[in-house]
């Protein structure tokens, strides 16, 4: 039986739900909205929700600017900045706590994570899971160009824990890019697939993408654990 000693995770869509951020940040910029320009906080919430779920990411605020007849040049960087700085109102999954304070039994906890510093670590703050870690990476410190699947988190990471990929899995939700770069070090992969997660309906476009294993809740994670080390055993 293949003996794991360390288990990374992502952040987003892994550990919490990433649309409450997202809910977070359209709250914030709403009452900003509000005391800036006297317009309704609630009309400009509830639109910057729809916007988002009707597929708009790349220029939510864009669209949400002319919809409400502001100019957009003049005040576009002011709302990313208070999107970006607010301080996160969102909450871990419930089991997530209770399955990183047992993981933590056997093996080493890390965690690699993708975006802006200030923001990934603002989200771990409001979580309160940092001291689950032994090893946290936010690959944004080298530049976007190292975000996954770029493997730099990885191998920092398991450089850090001084552990060999081949004794080590990674927990994350997005098969566009969570899972090549750890399956091609020769870690294990499993796929957190949340029905309300963003990616939820995405599936990995090659056989390199595809993690060893698929759960829909984190509390299933260390019966999955376990039952993967063994088939990767048994496949040699």
């Amino acid at each position: 039986m293949v003996k794991l000693r360390a288990v990374l995770f992502d952040l987003d869509d892994t550990l919490y739900p990433e649309r409450d951020y997202v809910w977070s940040g359209f709250r914030a910029v709403s009452q900003w909205a509000q005391r800036r320009w006297a317009i309704s906080q609630e009309a400009s919430y509830e639109t910057l929700c729809q916007l988002f779920e009707a597929g708009a990411r790349r220029d939510t605020f864009d669209q949400w600017l002319r919809r409400s007849g502001l100019e957009q040049k003049t005040c576009l960087e002011e709302i990313l900045h208070v999107y970006r700085t607010h301080a996160p109102q969102i909450a871990a999954y419930p089991e997530a706590p209770g399955v990183l304070e047992r993981l933590a039994h056997g093996v080493l906890i890390g965690l690699v994570s993708d975006g802006p510093v200030a923001i990934q670590e603002g989200k771990l703050t409001a979580l309160n899971l940092r001291h689950h870690f032994q090893c946290v990476v936010f690959t944004d410190v080298w530049g976007t160009a190292f975000r996954k699947p770029n493997p730099r988190g990885f191998k920092e990471a398991l450089s850090t824990l001084r552990v060999r990929p081949g004794a080590a899995a990674y927990v994350g939700d997005n098969p566009a890019k969570d899972f090549l770069g750890a399956r091609q070090l020769g870690m294990l992969a499993v796929r957190v697939r949340t029905p309300e997660g963003l990616y939820a309906q995405l599936e990995p476009e090659t056989l390199a993408e595809t993690p060893n294993a698929e759960i829909q809740s984190l509390a299933d994670l260390e019966r999955c654990l376990a039952e993967i080390a063994v088939l990767s055993d048994e496949d040699g």
